[in-house]
């Protein structure tokens, strides 16, 4: 027996409408969101592909409910405006027009309150408010059409005419095309039953007269509803793939922030007894296994920033760097903890590049306020290095200027040979 065939997501799109959207990132590939230049029907067709239709995003499936509000606020200005051409004519039957005006102008009002609630969505609500509006649509149209004088009829019709069209948009989106074209195909029948109310004569002219306009408006609800979806999936795929990029980095960063960082101290040659060594070994594998630990669970540095950089300051003491820390009274509140870490981080960065390659173990590290933002400056009076012969590596690229970067902060790092080193980091409140 040959496996299910996998469902396609634009297929499903089509069927389900915009909840179908919460599976969109079921079947996602790398091709997806492959940054080589493909044409733009071979990208369309990789987002159109086989869908997880079993992924369903709770997230997602909540802000779909969002579609509605396009054809919830045409029909409320729709009906409006065409309330007032009508009022502007001089027709009679004006009672029936207004209260239906007033009916459908309430109904999508409250149909736009429902969406914006705070309490959970549920589908069961959803689907008894659509089948509540198409039985308003329905009746409507049929109360208009019988209560209205004949010489009125084109100009009233309007009214419910245009929560007709709404209806359509509105069905296409939240339940599928097929839903919108069920109402479609109902329009004609209903026009023609409308024309006999008024007139008389079940007249099939009359009944065509307007299928035009709706077909117009299932067309162009799909396409909408296609585009949104696919552009959603799309979306949805770069997301993935740069956060997975950002994770890779930030592991990267880790890793050579921390046990990198710790065996080549190890290699590097010690004095002293044997056993004072192998001391000094246990002492730093303790210590990285602390920092990794906190690394792994997030559980790294909480409280103001000052505490941060002392407990660093700390930190690298007992690795043989006196850190002499000059601090500003900085706000508690002015940085996010993202930002506290994040320059944190950098300056242990620039704190172990000191111990390793400046040939000093004094460092100043002054923190303060700074054109809108905090600035740490981390300044030693080392050997230091021309920049021009020596291209900035992992550290300097990565675990600060790019740790900086992604956070919106900014990192400078000047230094001539002689001269020591002077790392600026510095982020925007």
């Amino acid at each position: 027996m040959s496996p299910p065939r996998a469902a396609r997501y634009l297929g499903t799109l089509l069927r389900r409408g915009a909840p179908a959207m919460a599976g969109a990132t079921g079947g996602l590939d790398e091709e997806v969101a492959d940054p080589a230049r493909v044409s733009p029907l071979a990208r369309m067709r990789r987002m159109a592909g086989p869908v997880d239709t079993a992924a369903q995003d709770n997230l997602l499936l909540r802000a779909t409910r969002y579609v509605a509000m396009v054809p919830l606020v045409y029909r409320v200005l729709a009906v409006a405006g065409a309330l007032v051409a009508f009022l502007a004519g001089d027709h009679g039957g004006v009672a029936p027009v207004v209260a239906v005006a007033v009916c459908s102008i309430a109904l999508n009002l409250y149909g736009l309150r429902w969406l914006f609630r705070s309490t959970p969505f549920h589908g069961g609500g959803a689907v008894r408010l659509l089948v509540l509006d198409v039985v308003f649509t329905i009746a409507a149209n049929l109360v208009v059409a019988a209560t209205v004088p004949p010489l009125a009829f084109v100009a009233a019709m309007q009214v419910p005419g245009k929560h007709l069209l709404g209806g359509v948009a509105l069905l296409t989106l939240a339940l599928g095309v097929g839903y919108g074209l069920g109402l479609t195909v109902l329009s004609v029948p209903l026009a023609g039953v409308a024309w006999w109310l008024n007139n008389g004569v079940f007249n099939v002219k009359q009944a065509f007269a307007g299928l035009g306009t709706i077909v117009g408006v299932l067309v162009t609800a799909t396409g909408a509803l296609v585009l949104l979806g696919l552009g959603t999936r799309l979306a949805l795929a770069y997301g993935i793939r740069h956060g997975r990029e950002a994770e890779r980095a930030r592991q990267h960063r880790m890793l050579h922030d921390t046990v990198l960082q710790t065996l080549e101290t190890i290699a590097l040659p010690c004095s002293g007894s044997s056993e004072h060594q192998l001391s000094e070994m246990r002492r730093l594998a303790r210590a990285q296994a602390i920092e990794v630990r906190q690394a792994l669970e997030g559980a790294e540095g909480s409280g103001p920033l000052g505490e941060k950089l002392a407990a660093l300051a700390a930190e690298m003491a007992r690795d043989g760097l006196r850190a002499q820390l000059v601090m500003a009274e900085l706000d508690p509140d002015t940085l996010t903890e993202v930002r506290q870490v994040a320059i944190r981080d950098a300056a242990r960065e620039a704190l172990r590049n000191t111990l390793k390659h400046s040939g000093t173990d004094r460092v100043v590290v002054r923190a303060e306020e700074r054109d809108g933002g905090v600035a740490v400056v981390i300044r030693d009076q080392g050997a230091g290095f021309d920049a021009a012969d020596r291209p900035p590596g992992f550290g300097i690229s990565e675990s600060i200027t790019a740790r900086l970067a992604e956070a919106g902060g900014q990192a400078r790092v000047e230094s001539s040979p002689g001269s020591g080193t002077r790392v600026t980091l510095w982020m925007p409140r």
